[in-house]
């Protein structure tokens, strides 16, 4: 009897499983995602484990789970959900031709949102990349800052369909977990932007962190050199750029 109730259970959680999966197939199909890399500098104490942030989930929420009707919005505002069922969306920019870009901040992906026939359609148009989470847009090309480079996609939106490999700019920065990401953005003066984080909340980061650097636009190709605007934030982990003026945290 035992073993006759045990394999009854079996089969019971087979087919409930199988028939989870059956309901949700978009779950089912999705890949696991890329973890991030390694953190070497990163401490790994059972105390420092548990000061961590909560990571998110590794699939999007379902549109219709999403929260909006609790967003409350002064009068004549309203809110949709734009596009759902992005992992990890992170930064957003616009195209020229109303291409919405998204990136990712932990996974390898960059995005693009596209109207067609009335719907929004979304393309996986980078992928393989190290937490691509800055974006920016200038004269048909979109810039990618990546943990440890810089990369582009030339007159992508003439290429959504079959977007061109991304072309690294620039691969020197440093390699770090804790504060890692980049964030970009083209100034009033067409030079690009990107931070440096400080690989730490409370430290003193080396030379080549905590700062914002700049690179030319007319060289931003393979091999091309940077230097730093901005020097000595607090940890500089992320910046924007308003009327000229560089604001950063």
């Amino acid at each position: 009897m035992p073993i006759r109730f045990s394999q009854q259970r079996a089969l019971l959680l087979a087919a409930t499983l199988a028939t989870a999966l059956a309901a949700c197939p978009a779950a089912a199909q999705q890949s696991t995602p890329t973890p991030p890399p390694p953190t070497p500098n990163q401490p790994t104490s059972d105390a420092a484990t548990k000061l961590r942030g909560i990571n998110p989930p590794p699939f999007p929420m379902a549109a219709d789970k999403l929260p909006t009707p609790q967003l409350k919005l002064p009068k004549g505002f309203k809110i949709e959900v734009f596009m759902s069922g992005v992992p990890n969306a992170r930064s957003l920019r616009l195209g020229d031709k109303g291409t919405v870009f998204v990136s990712n901040r932990l996974l390898d992906k960059v995005y693009a949102v596209v109207e067609k026939d009335g719907k929004r359609e979304l393309k996986v148009i980078a992928s393989g990349l190290d937490r691509p989470n800055g974006l920016a847009f200038h004269a048909g090309t979109l810039y990618i800052a990546e943990g440890t480079k810089v990369s582009k996609l030339e007159k992508i939106e003439d290429n959504l369909d079959n977007p061109p490999k991304p072309v690294v700019i620039y691969d020197q920065f440093p390699n770090h977990q804790s504060h890692g990401w980049k964030f970009i953005a083209v100034g009033p003066d067409n030079k690009l932007y990107i931070n440096v984080g400080a690989p730490c909340n409370i430290c003193l980061p080396p030379e080549t962190n905590a700062q914002i650097t700049r690179m030319n636009l007319a060289t931003a190709r393979s091999g091309a050199s940077i230097s730093m605007a901005a020097g000595r934030k607090p940890t500089c982990a992320e910046f924007a750029i308003r009327s000229g003026l560089i604001s950063t945290r």
